[in-house]
């Protein structure tokens, strides 16, 4: 689509999201606060004319009164399509906040990787902050604009035609000014936008790598890199704000001009008696309604290029094609209990080699199923594709003999419990934490998860207990706390997989020992997936599938694969494993 229609398509698409009534009941009292500031001068005028010149006390009473009780209602006017429209705006925003997050907990983690967290959120607040400030004060003077500018040429030419011929000589010079810097500024505040998705992005990392850059002495290197940026981004601002601010005087300079051969038209006319000297202030007053309905006019070139780029940006995350697609047929019967890969490929978008191939292995129900391998051989993206995380480019993913790919997202989900390999607890309290693994269990169902996995002790020895606070991120926890928190929620699930991944690695191994062995009972009728970097946490496992660059190069036992798998006999030897560590108690 071109880019005047996309930008025309996008604009459309956000005024249909306007409610009809309120839009068309501010715009109402919109034009009245116009037509009662238009027709201010003209009584003026009228009084100067009729009343003052001529003596004339009723005139100027009855004139005066009139005048009173347009500029009150003018306020009327004003005031009533100000909350209106901030109304409109604000609800508006808070919509499409919501649309943008529920949009967002639909995407696969390929729709994140495409646009990035930091992109995200600066569409979540800054560009859905640009959109409401388009439509409360852009839609006010975009429609206020052309009447001012529109109407005081007319009542000019309304009080006289000679002067009203002035504004209309001057009318293309400043439209032609207007196209000018309107183009000009357009794919800078693009830029604009840009840059500070990437401000947000080096921001974002500074914050949340502060330890490594510490670690490694790089906090020169990180705020040189943050200020290239901010230079890059205060540059093209302040070069959109100088062109904008070439506007203003530019249109002062050419309507003062305008102003200045009224008088000295009016004063010729005044001289010769063909023209009243009323006119003449109120055409000056005319003057400075078109003067402002220009400024209007600069006002909305400054935010409609900003609210556009913005709500493109929005229309581009809420517009996005999911790569994970719901089934639409019914999802088939469930035959036996368990997890199969068959003959599985997948490649991350826009990657030339394959991160996982030809994966092919069967779990049953009450099994546990671990896989090994070193950092990037693709053990987080084989347990990504059970619950649909990615979906694979080949092959079949079956969960109790049904495709995943024909189980309804929501189904699915509730068949899988995770624990991430990076601990993730919310904002809120132990116990909120908790529910969000099942949302109706009791406390003594909470206790038992917690005991489970080795964290009852140190959450009872907290004041409050389950509802102790908990920061954002867990972060007034430590690390293997926060790991038996999470391994908590998903043990509290009722589920048909429970899968872990790289889940233990805080532990040390008595506790990690005690876990597996006291999670038995709730993962005994189902299938358990253990992703682990050490060998000692899988020595009970039922199968151990060990991953190589993307393929399984050995599967069976660890006894098995500890006599005949060169690359499990290698992870073993480079973690100095003795043969005693396999007396880890069995679950």
């Amino acid at each position: 689509m071109p880019k005047n229609n996309q930008e025309d398509f996008i604009m459309l698409t956000l005024i249909k999201r306007l409610p009809i009534l309120q839009t068309f009941i501010a715009i109402l009292f919109l034009l009245l606060q116009s037509a009662t500031g238009l027709y201010l001068p003209y009584l003026t005028a009228t009084i100067i004319n009729q009343g003052i010149a001529k003596g004339n006390t009723q005139v100027i009473w009855v004139q005066g009164a009139l005048m009173i009780g347009v500029a009150i209602i003018g306020l009327i006017g004003s005031t009533l399509n100000s909350w209106l429209f901030t109304k409109i705006a604000y609800e508006l925003g808070g919509d499409i906040r919501s649309d943008l997050y529920r949009k967002i907990l639909s995407f696969s983690k390929a729709e994140f990787d495409h646009f990035g967290s930091a992109s995200l959120i600066t569409r979540d607040t800054d560009d859905v902050t640009q959109v409401q400030n388009l439509v409360q004060m852009g839609l006010q003077f975009l429609l206020m604009a052309p009447i001012q500018l529109v109407g005081g040429i007319i009542m000019t030419w309304v009080l006289e035609p000679r002067f009203g011929l002035v504004f209309l000589a001057a009318v293309p010079f400043l439209v032609i000014v207007y196209l000018l810097i309107f183009n000009r500024v357009t794919p800078l505040y693009a830029k604009i936008q840009t840059l500070m998705d990437k401000l947000n992005l080096a921001f974002k990392e500074g914050l949340t790598g502060v330890k490594v850059i510490r670690a490694f002495n790089k906090e020169s290197a990180e705020y040189d890199k943050y200020e290239s940026l901010n230079q890059a981004y205060s540059k093209t601002s302040v070069t959109a704000g100088t062109i904008m601010g070439f506007f203003i005087p530019a249109l002062s300079l050419l309507l003062n001009f305008a102003s200045l051969l009224i008088v000295w038209m009016g004063a010729q006319f005044v001289a010769d008696g063909s023209l009243q000297i009323g006119s003449i202030v109120g055409a000056i007053s005319y003057a400075t309604q078109i003067l402002t309905g220009f400024a209007s006019i600069s006002f909305i070139i400054m935010m409609v290029p900003k609210g556009q780029i913005s709500a493109q940006r929005v229309n581009e995350v809420l517009n996005q094609p999911l790569s994970i697609s719901e089934p639409t047929a019914t999802a088939p019967a469930e035959t036996t209990k368990g997890l199969t890969f068959d003959h599985v490929d997948f490649r991350y978008l826009g990657a030339q080699k394959r991160a996982l191939a030809d994966i092919s292995f069967s779990v049953k129900a009450g099994e546990t199923f671990a896989i090994i391998g070193s950092t990037g051989d693709g053990k987080s993206s084989l347990v990504n594709l059970i619950s649909r995380l990615y979906d694979a480019e080949s092959g079949q993913v079956e969960l109790n003999g049904v495709d995943v790919k024909q189980i309804p997202q929501e189904q699915l989900h509730a068949k899988i419990s995770y624990v991430p390999q990076t601990a993730m607890l919310f904002f809120g309290t132990i116990r909120s934490n908790m529910l969000v693994g099942k949302p109706e269990a009791t406390d003594d169902e909470i206790w038992q998860a917690l005991e489970m996995a080795q964290a009852k002790d140190f959450v009872a020895a907290l004041p409050d207990g389950l509802d102790s606070q908990v920061a954002k991120a867990g972060d007034n926890f430590s690390g293997g706390q926060k790991q038996r928190l999470c391994i908590a929620r998903a043990l509290l699930k009722d589920a048909d997989v429970y899968i872990f991944d790289d889940s233990f690695s805080a532990l040390d191994f008595k506790t990690d020992a005690a876990v597996r062995q006291s999670m038995r009972a709730k993962t005994g009728n189902a299938v358990t997936i253990i992703v682990a970097q050490r060998v000692a946490s899988i020595t009970t496992s039922d199968q151990i599938a060990v991953l190589d660059q993307g393929s399984i190069v050995g599967l069976g036992t660890h006894a098995e694969l500890a006599k005949t798998n060169p690359v499990y006999q290698q992870i073993m030897q480079s973690q100095s494993y003795q043969e005693e560590d396999s007396s880890d108690a069995k679950y």
